[in-house]
């Protein structure tokens, strides 16, 4: 019984010995896996920090800055970039900016070690009770890491590389280094990135000058650079204001009267004039893809370089607002084309919350251009109320006019057909005429965006500099470079190249020709009957009528006495790389050119038969003054021994095929500099002589023929109009001695330009307003005739010499050994 009960005891205790015995053995499993998985992340840790990008090159901190484009006379006139910035020294920073970031993005930043874990915990704390991420814990030197250091993914194995890089770069690198590169790096909303370029941005101030409100502002962009935008949202751009300033004040970088008194303080939101890349796009693209090709893309778009040209600031500007005003005026002559689309009413708000959110002014631009909802019609007053985003502004009746009579509809829904009309939900396009004040109070007019595009080329003939460039009416919605790459039929605008043919094969501009109708055997089943562009025959007339009249019928004359083929190399001399086809209808310009093209074959007249090649950059810089290339500027300056001959001051040995004039010496770039650029010398492509009959000529079609709007100039001109069948392509080439440009204008599928299409009536107007604001300043020159030339007064129904002052005799011009005998 006793031995029964002591194996009972036994028994009983044998159980517990087992429980025991297995929460050992799981307490060393956990304490084993800890160990491996600790070991493991020691492991990993090690190994990130063996593997990730090394911090030692942040003691050079350059980051990538804007490569500033420059004009000839060295304003800025475009920049390329990747990011926005301007790079300021720690030591020019007033000490309360760099007190307000570190106040609201770290306020331990002078005393942790890369990490703060006093912030780690209490953000953990935070976001623990709200059940959400409440507050972030990341150091401004872990956000140095983040932006610097590793790319932009949302991992714990990036947060850890993050805390290792930041724990790294404090053992490397001094505080003010540290903020040096966050102050310089940090994104600060409206595309602008660093301290500098936002102070620019928001006040128009350099950091220097701004004041503890707009520090405290500044300061509290990080955390959320579109929310807090003193341009998009005052009210939460103050709340967050009133933060860092509290926090200023429980830092003792401040005291409280003083954050009081910059609460208080009037925000005034002025951004520093921007470079207007709009207006000069279209040259800026062309030396982008040339530049790009040539030095790569890391080098253009976060190096600084410091690109010369030979744009002109006003001229190009001249070019744009002559482009966009010309096709605006041809679009209105063709009517209005109704609204945009039509909203719904409840898809208005929507609708204006995207407008809204792609302006980034305070104010609407005064003359710019904005879709806006029709919200309210007055139809006693004719008055339109227009919403653009989150702004209203009126549309007055008289500022609409030009569309004609309008219905006025008081309700959502589509206009009738065959009825113009605007109604509440309708889209259309207006123009800022007076600008808002607070979202109010705007006035518009009503505008609509061109069907046509146009084109302009202009240059300095004499060196072959490109001063402006557009190549259509709005880069942002088609970047095809139509002053560059569009080839279109130069209609009569083709005629001066012909009649220099004519000139240089010894006809001259008393010569006779007959305008009456001609018709040819085009090898098909019908006959070749062109016709003068007014249907009208003068029967016999001299060169120079033809040309002023721009009569078609004498060029095919002429160009068929000549020989098409003739005709060909002349055009290739002047510089047409274009085909030519060698047949009749060259004469009235069948053949495709780009406005380039013929605009420099015209300024081979203007600079007295010599052919330069043109070119839009002159000097290329790096971030530190290094030359990367220069290019000389070629001049041509007469010889002082009376002769035609010209001195070419450009270095060079390039042979060119042609007459070319003599070089001066070569010119050694200088010291610590990149050797000149090679750049084509100046080519003597025709005689002066030659030159000057065909600008001579073309002065009468500026003075009395198709070209008179260019009379407008004020100062002798020499041009050209040209106009397509059915009008789908209008010409305007002219110069004065120091300027030639060319104006195209058509559509990009080639249909009529309907009413007012016309070169003289299309083209020259947008050429007009171009050199008339260009050659502002500009002294007047006359077209100086070379010592070759002579004059003579003739008779012009004959040709034949006639006694100075008889009745209907006119002085012309000839080649010495030319005239009439």
């Amino acid at each position: 019984m006793q031995l029964y009960q002591g194996q009972q005891h036994v028994n009983r205790k044998l159980p517990r010995q087992q429980g025991g015995d297995f929460r050992k053995k799981i307490l060393f499993a956990v304490v084993a896996l800890g160990a491996i998985l600790l070991s493991a992340l020691f492991i990993y840790i090690f190994y990130l920090s063996i593997t990730l990008p090394k911090v030692d090159r942040l003691a050079d901190y350059k980051p990538p800055i804007v490569t500033q484009v420059f004009g000839d006379n060295g304003i800025l006139v475009g920049e390329f970039f990747l990011e926005r910035r301007k790079v300021i020294e720690v030591n020019k920073l007033p000490r309360r900016l760099i007190q307000a970031f570190v106040a609201a993005e770290d306020s331990n930043f002078y005393q942790h070690k890369g990490l703060d874990y006093l912030g780690i915990l209490r953000a953990m704390v935070k976001n623990i009770v709200h059940l959400r991420k409440k507050e972030g814990a990341s150091t401004i030197t872990q956000q140095v890491a983040k932006s610097m250091l590793l790319t932009p993914e949302k991992k714990f194995s990036r947060k850890l590389k993050e805390a290792i890089l930041a724990t790294k770069m404090e053992k490397k690198l001094s505080k003010d280094e540290i903020l040096y590169i966050y102050l310089n790096q940090i994104y600060m909303g409206a595309g602008s990135y660093g301290v500098q370029l936002a102070a620019e941005t928001y006040f128009a101030k350099n950091v220097e000058q701004l004041n503890l409100a707009e520090m405290a502002m500044l300061a509290g962009l990080p955390k959320a650079p579109n929310s807090y935008s003193p341009i998009k949202n005052m009210a939460k751009a103050k709340e967050r204001q009133h933060y860092v300033l509290e926090r200023m004040v429980k830092e003792g970088y401040i005291t409280q009267a003083e954050a009081d008194h910059a609460k208080s303080t009037p925000i005034i939101i002025s951004s520093m004039k921007k470079v207007n890349n709009d207006q000069s796009a279209y040259f800026l693209e062309h030396i982008r893809i040339q530049l790009e090709e040539k030095y790569g893309e890391e080098m253009l778009y976060k190096q600084g370089l410091k690109i010369y040209t030979t744009m002109n600031a006003e001229m190009q500007k001249g070019a744009y607002d002559a482009v966009v005003n010309g096709l605006k005026a041809l679009d209105k002559r063709q009517g209005f084309r109704g609204p945009i689309k039509y909203l719904k009413e409840s898809e208005v708000d929507a609708f204006c919350k995207k407008t809204e959110d792609g302006i980034d002014i305070a104010s609407l631009k005064q003359g710019g251009s904005y879709q806006g909802v029709v919200t309210a019609v007055d139809p006693a007053h004719g008055d339109v109320t227009i919403r653009v985003g989150d702004r209203l502004g009126t549309l007055h009746k008289k500022d609409m006019a030009w569309a004609g009579k309008l219905l006025l509809q008081n309700s959502f829904g589509k206009i009738p057909d065959k009825v113009k009309g605007l109604s509440l939900g309708c889209v259309v396009e207006v123009q800022v005429m007076t600008p808002d004040s607070e979202k109010k109070g705007a006035v518009f007019v009503l505008d609509q965006t061109p069907e046509a595009q146009a084109a302009l080329f202009a240059m300095d003939p004499r060196t072959g500099g490109v001063k402006a460039m557009v190549g259509g009416y709005d880069f942002k919605k088609s970047q095809f470079n139509r002053a560059t790459q569009a080839k279109r039929n130069p209609g009569s605008a083709f005629k001066p190249i012909i009649y220099g043919a004519a000139i240089e094969s010894g006809m001259t501009a008393a010569s006779i020709i007959e305008d009456s109708p001609v018709e040819y055997d085009s090898g098909m089943s019908k006959l070749w009957k062109p016709k003068n562009y007014d249907n009208i025959y003068r029967g016999n007339v001299t060169m120079r009528e033809a040309l002023t009249n721009s009569i078609n019928s004498v060029s095919i004359k002429i160009l068929e006495k000549i020989g098409a083929s003739t005709a060909v190399e002349f055009a290739k001399k002047l510089g047409i790389a274009s085909p030519l086809d060698p047949n009749l209808a060259l004469a009235l310009g069948a053949s495709s050119v780009t406005p380039q093209e013929l605009t420099a074959a015209y300024g081979v007249y203007a600079s007295g038969g010599y052919r330069v090649t043109p070119y839009f950059i002159t000097k290329v810089t790096d971030r530190d003054g290094k030359v990367l290339e220069e290019i000389p500027t070629p001049t041509l300056t007469p010889f002082s021994n009376n002769t035609t001959a010209v001195r070419i001051t450009i270095t060079g040995d390039n042979e060119v095929p042609g007459k070319t004039a003599p070089a001066s010496p070569e010119v050694s770039a200088p010291a610590g500099t990149a050797a000149p650029s090679p750049l084509p010398p100046p080519v003597q492509a025709v005689s002066p002589e030659v030159a000057y009959v065909i600008t001579n000529l073309m002065q009468s079609v500026v003075n009395s023929g198709t070209g008179q709007r260019a009379k407008a100039v004020g100062r002798p001109v020499a041009g050209k109009t040209g106009t397509t069948n059915e009008s789908k392509d209008a010409w305007f080439v002219g110069f004065i001695p120091q300027l030639v440009a060319g104006v195209w204008v058509g559509f990009d599928q080639e249909r009529s330009l309907g009413p007012g299409g016309s070169g003289g009536q299309a083209a020259a107007p947008i050429w007009t307003e171009f050199m008339q604001r260009s050659v502002a300043g500009m002294p007047a020159q006359n077209f100086t005739p070379p010592p070759d030339i002579v004059f003579a007064h003739i008779n012009p129904k004959t040709g034949r010499l006639a006694r100075e002052g008889s009745e209907g005799s006119l002085q012309e011009c000839f080649i010495r050994g030319t005239e009439p005998k």
